[in-house]
Order: C-alpha cells, then structure tokens, then sequence
C-alpha cells in the first residue's frame, strides 16, 4: 500500500460561488483534540481559570508525544476559536489565559505555552514558557524539537488556464521531518483561500501527481511551476486575507460543506497555523495586496477580467453606458463582416460570418450556434465592454440580449466582443469585427469562410477534446470504441476535425426563419 492511499482520504470536489468545480485532495490529519477551544468555547468569554485548567487537561495526553504537529494543532484550534469569538480574544489571551497557564505551573499548563507560541508568537506564551522551563517544570516531549528551526522546502503553484483557480504547495522541515501545506485559491472570488490541507512532506510528489491527475480527469490540465518562497508567501497570504474579510463580512466561518467527512481541524486552525508557517519565508519583495478600495490597481483589473469571465463584473468597474440603438431615420445597418475564434483551439477553429449590424445578440448566438454546430443546450454570456448579455439573470449580472444589436457593443472595426457558451466546458469564443460592408444582393447572415470542424457539445472543453481526437484516430485505444458510440459514429473515418463547408453553414442559416 502506497504512503498516499494510507494517509488521505478520497478525492473530493466541491463547487465555487461561480458554480465552478475546485478540486481537493484532502489527505489524513492528525484528530482534533477536544479541548474547550475546539468544542466551541469562547476564550473571550469563559473564565480563564477554567478554561486553563481544561486545556491543561487535555494537553495531558499529548505530553509524551515525539512530534509537535499534535500540540501545534491544538493551539491553533485553541487560537482559531477564539479568533471566531471576536477582537477581545487578543487581549483576553496575552492577560488573562497566558498568566493563568504559567501561575497554573504544570507540565500541562507548559505544554499549552508552548503551542500557543508556535501560532501566536505576540500573545506572550513564549516568555510565560521559558519561566516555567526556568523553574524546573518538566517539559513535554517534543518542546526541544519545537525549538529547533523550520525550513521551507519545494514551492510550487499549479494554474489552470483560464486563471479561475490554483493550487499553491509548500513544505517545511524540522528535525528532520517535513510537513506540507496545499492551499486552493479561488481567484473568482477575490482569490480567496478555499480550502487548506496539511499532509506528511514525505509524500509531497504523490499529492502533485494527484493534483494533475484530478485535473485531468476534469478535463481541466494544471500547468505547474516552481515559486520563489517570497512570492509564494505574498500569493498565500493575499489568499487568507481575502478569506479572512469575507467571513468578516458575513459574520461567521465558511468551513466548507457541512456534508464534508472531514477528520482533522477545519480551515479556521489550518489558516492560524499556515500564517505561523508563512513567517519563516522571506518577505515579500512587494507590498500586501489589497482586498477592495482604491484605485483600480492591476490586480483589480485581473479580478474585474476573472469576474466578467465568470458572468460578474467588479463593483469598482461600472460598465459605460451602452449606445444608443439605431433608428429608422438613421438608414439601414452596415454588413459587418465579423470572425469568431474559438479560444485554445491549436490547430485554430474559426468562422468568417456576414450579417447585418442591427443583428440582435440573441439572434448571434443562435448563427454562432449554426456556425459551429453546437447545440444551444447550455448557457451563454456575450462579455462586452458594455456589461454582460445573456439569458438574463439577477444572479449573475446578465442582462437581456434580446433588445441589444451587435452595432451596440461592437461600434466598428477592430471592436471586440466575448462569447462564452458552457459555462463548465467554456467554449469561449472571440468576435472580431474584421470590416463594415456595403450591402449585397444576396441574403444574410452568411458564411464565407472558416477552419476545422467544431468539437462536439459535452466534450469536456478544448482539453477534452484534444484528447478525444486522439482516442478516435487510434483504433489501439481502450476507449476508442466507447467515444464512436458515444458520438454515434459507426467507424472513425466518419469522423474529421479538419472538415468545414461554409457554403453548408449558410444554407442552414438562410434557412432559418
């Protein structure tokens, strides 16, 4: 049995707020203590004379451990609590537990010191501990390796693609063991922490091969690259302190889904803990980034291009004012002669499109749909520098595309527009407006031209895909026969990427009613 299947639990995912799938590996964590702070107990609010000797209690068992992780976790579950109870915490810690532990003299109250210093290292613990020590209270087991250095080892970040999501990986060592943290960031939702797992350094390949693999296996592909430690630390905490202000905001922790199995500390302590462990690599060469205010920095921009990728636009970014629609006193529109880009595809997937510019953007979707064969079975948002259109929904800050034309959000040549349909494939197209045309005698809308036939519907996006195409032309592979089934095919060699007749597009859309 491999280190990976004895320390973690099954792979699991959970979704965003953008409806986005996050993909976790969650390997096995030390237990949670049942100490006051991690049963819910307020450290603001109880006294601490009998909090002291609880957690003092509890810290009993954890005396003759070798490893400190145990002890570690417990104080930061202990901090983590008391955090959750509000700002008197921080002082009811460093006057009124801390004295408590050390007048309490015990190998115990001792052992709590020196956990409480290893997360919190302004509450005074550490002076509170080394008093103790001083005085000859037996210490723990494992508070000579508590003394000894962290290191930090290998860090890493793996990305996907379209910039919706990572993964940040970092290890550290001490006495020669090595723990790691994996910290997903959500950078659809200001790249906040979404969750945060601890797991044995030893193991530190296999849980990147399980990364890659649960990406694969998503049809997303992770691209990884090694991180210096001080822009590591910068991207890690930008992380926790956008978390941090929207559980502010909302008043209460988001500790993920309640239907979760897990086994260890929630987010609250792992995040006390990660920022202790953030200490020890070097500091960022550049300042704290800002979570909201302010200019629009370019981090902001990144954040307003994320949340318009995902159907939101920044409140710090209002969309102009959409102009005016053409009148019948204004003549006939022009043809615009637009090309629509299918984003990713290598070798490149586009069409040429003619049609009128007073062409509704409910009427384009329905010719980009024809153009491509796709099956107007999901949803679709055109992101425009005037906000975004779609079906419309309050939700996601779509309005109606029915009463809006292309000439609108597209004014002339060289304008640009997004189109994005399936929003879990995210077929994401990009709609150029090539020329204004004089009208001909023919009918429009029209095809005149175009590359490679398009990837069918549920593919699992431009990587899916890719790799269907190299199932289908080869007859050798395990799944060659499920996928021809699958898109009901009778032999390969109905099947061809580089084919597409525009003729064949125009008379389906001139057809068209």
């Amino acid at each position: 049995m491999s280190p990976v299947s004895r320390g973690r639990k099954p792979r699991n995912a959970r979704s965003n707020r953008s409806g986005q799938r996050i993909l976790s590996v969650v390997p096995a964590l030390p237990e949670e203590c049942d100490c006051p702070a991690c049963s819910g107990a307020s450290g603001a609010e109880a006294d601490p004379r009998v909090l002291v000797g609880d957690l003092a209690a509890d810290f009993a068992e954890l005396r003759e451990l070798d490893d400190p992780m145990a002890a570690e976790l417990s104080g930061a579950s202990l901090v983590a609590a008391g955090e959750l109870a509000g700002e008197e915490f921080t002082e009811a810690l460093a006057e009124g537990i801390v004295p408590a532990l050390e007048q309490l003299s015990t190998p115990e109250s001792l052992g709590v010191l020196l956990a409480i210093d290893a997360v919190r290292a302004t509450a005074r613990a550490g002076d509170a501990a080394r008093r103790l020590a001083a005085a000859g209270v037996p210490a723990p087991a494992w508070m000579s390796e508590l003394s000894e250095p962290l290191t930090a080892g290998p860090c890493r970040r793996y990305g996907d693609p379209a910039g919706e999501a990572s993964i940040l990986l970092c290890c550290f060592e001490r006495s020669g063991r090595s723990h790691g943290f994996l910290v997903h960031v959500d950078h659809l939702d200001c790249h906040a922490a979404a969750d945060i797992v601890l797991f044995p350094g030893e193991i530190l390949d296999e849980v990147g091969e399980m990364i890659q693999a649960d990406a694969r296996g998503a049809g997303v592909p992770l691209t990884a690259e090694e991180l210096d430690p001080a822009e590591l630390r910068w991207q890690a905490e930008r992380a926790l302190n956008a978390r941090a202000d929207h559980d502010a905001e909302t008043g209460e922790p988001d500790l993920g889904d309640e239907d979760d199995d897990e086994d260890g500390p929630g987010y609250p302590a792992l995040a006390v803990l990660l920022r202790a462990r953030m200490g020890v690599l070097p500091e960022p060469p550049r300042p704290p980034a800002e979570h909201a205010g302010g200019d629009l920095t370019a981090e902001m921009e990144t954040l307003a291009q994320l949340a318009a990728k995902a159907g939101r636009r920044s409140p710090s970014t209002p969309s102009p004012k959409l102009p005016a629609k053409r009148k019948k006193s204004d003549g006939p529109a022009p043809i615009y002669q637009i090309k629509v880009s299918l984003r990713g595809a290598k070798p490149p997937i586009w069409r040429r499109l003619e049609l009128p510019g007073d062409t509704s953007l409910a009427r384009l979707h329905d010719i980009i749909q024809t153009a491509f064969g796709w099956e107007n079975s999901h949803l679709h948002v055109f992101e425009t520098p005037y906000g975004a259109y779609g079906i419309a929904d309050r939700e996601l800050n779509h309005r109606a595309e029915k009463p809006v034309t292309l000439e609108q959000v597209a004014p002339g040549t060289g304008s640009r527009v997004r189109y994005v349909y399936d929003f879990g494939d995210d077929w994401d197209h990009e709609i150029t407006v090539e020329k204004l045309l004089d009208r001909g005698d023919v009918a429009y809308p029209r095809c005149t031209g175009g590359r490679r036939a398009a990837p069918p519907d549920d593919c699992g996006g431009i990587w899916g895909y890719d790799e269907l195409v190299v199932i289908l032309t080869d007859p050798t592979h395990p799944d060659h026969e499920d996928r021809l089934d699958w898109l009901g095919l009778q032999s390969a060699t109905d099947f061809d990427p580089t084919h597409f007749d525009p003729a064949e597009v125009t008379r389906t859309l001139t057809g068209q009613k």
